[in-house]
């Protein structure tokens, strides 16, 4: 009758555990990680920082296709010199002159062009971040949830070997359960407080590294995670995805664009900028003369300048070009990556929800009732529930796995935003 007392008591400790919360979970739910995701990108000081660079790079557009600022001199002509014989000498004459250098019909147009090219680098980079901080809000979200669920777990495993233990302390005080169970039964106590408390602090860890993500306090408080979304991901095969959707790729594509623009640019350099100015001249009582300059520059030195220029340019080119081939194998190989993380990690689910997680149930409570009456020792029942805490932490484990490896998907075939290049169609 006493160990059906015993067994009686366990049953409502396994209800109360299931039911009610973990010790020492926050009383908050966090957010959905969406809304997470959504605060991150609002108030990422990285993301701030790149789009001002952004910002910066598109006013110096306008600038790289300007003219040069003309010059204004002040001339003199004097015949006499040193004597002063302006108003007294047809050719002498003093008066101001202005000078505007004009580059060769083609150049601004292929600067601004280049500018333009840089816009869509910067963009693409600002792009990438904002995926990196999404996925990394997601991964930590995901860290978080299996370190919650862990923790309800070891919390009801304390409450259920404390029970164990008083139950052990009441047969040995009774003659009939030996010294080395009471003392197994202190240790895994002992052991399973231990994780506890690294848990906590693991958990801290987390909290502060999503937290420096959305700009808050350190210590600031992200509330326990009680599941994770179910993730939806498209048909398999997922390379033509990546290649189409990965934003390194378009912006290795865009840097090729850059290149090729700066070859460009660099080979209408050996073309000799124009200089046009106008003057007039006073010369006392009589009438003004005016004076019109037009010359250009001479390209005498382009083997020095502009030459080593076009090659460096072309050798860009080609070094982008390769990048760009780089990336989309980079792409290729890691969606076939995600797609065996994935498709494992479902199946190991299924394993653990339709298995292990199960067995592992049934064979603690076989041992612990075959230990309450008598017909098994405490090494069992310490041995099953290592099996059950394993598979309940594992088993949230390979939840966060997947729902992080759906999170590097999210990162790498999500829409690209368009850069302004392709929003404006050149």
């Amino acid at each position: 009758m006493r160990s059906m007392a015993w067994i009686r008591v366990l049953a409502s400790a396994v209800l109360l555990g299931v039911s009610s919360r973990s010790a020492g979970a926050t009383d908050a739910v966090a957010p959905a990680p969406d809304s997470l995701v959504a605060m991150a990108l609002r108030q990422a000081p990285s993301l701030a920082a790149l789009r001002a660079r952004v910002a910066e790079s598109r006013e110096m557009v306008r600038p790289a296709g300007a003219l040069p600022n003309p010059m204004v001199e002040l001339m003199l002509q004097d015949i006499g010199f040193p004597r002063w014989t302006v108003g007294d000498e047809d050719m002498s004459m003093i008066g101001p002159q202005i000078t505007q250098a004009i580059p060769f019909p083609g150049k601004r147009g292929a600067r601004r062009q280049v500018a333009k090219a840089e816009v869509g680098v910067r963009e693409q980079e600002l792009e990438l971040l904002r995926r990196e901080v999404a996925r990394d809000i997601r991964s930590l979200y995901a860290q978080l949830y299996a370190a919650d669920r862990e923790r309800q777990s070891l919390a009801y495993g304390h409450e259920l070997l404390g029970v164990m233990a008083a139950t052990v302390r009441d047969r040995y005080g009774a003659g009939v359960a030996e010294g080395e169970a009471m003392l197994k039964a202190q240790l895994v106590q002992a052991r399973v407080a231990e994780r506890i408390d690294d848990l906590a602090a693991e958990r801290k860890g987390l909290v502060a590294a999503m937290n420096r993500l959305l700009d808050a306090p350190g210590d600031a408080a992200i509330g326990e995670v009680v599941n994770l979304p179910d993730p939806m991901v498209p048909p398999m095969p997922w390379q033509e995805a990546a290649l189409q959707g990965s934003v390194e790729v378009a912006k290795r594509r865009v840097e090729v664009q850059a290149a090729e623009r700066k070859l460009r640019a660099a080979g209408l350099e050996r073309w000799p900028d124009f200089v046009a100015g106008a003057g007039i001249g006073f010369r006392g009582d009589k009438d003004p003369a005016v004076t019109l300059r037009l010359g250009l520059d001479l390209p005498l030195w382009s083997g020095q300048n502009q030459s080593p220029m076009i090659r460096a340019a072309a050798q860009n080119l080609q070094a982008s070009r390769e990048s760009l081939r780089e990336a989309e194998a980079a792409a290729r190989a890691e969606a076939t990556r995600l797609e065996a993380n994935w498709t494992n990690a479902q199946h190991q689910i299924a394993r653990y929800t339709d298995t292990i997680v199960p067995h592992s149930s049934l064979a603690l409570d076989a041992a612990r009732s075959g230990y309450l009456v008598g017909r098994a020792d405490f090494s069992t029942v310490v041995e099953d529930f290592d099996l059950w805490l394993e598979a309940r932490t594992g088993q949230a484990a390979r939840e966060a796995r997947r729902f992080a490896t759906w999170a590097e998907l999210q990162m790498l075939i999500s829409p690209r935003v368009p850069t302004d290049a392709e929003r404006s169609g050149r």
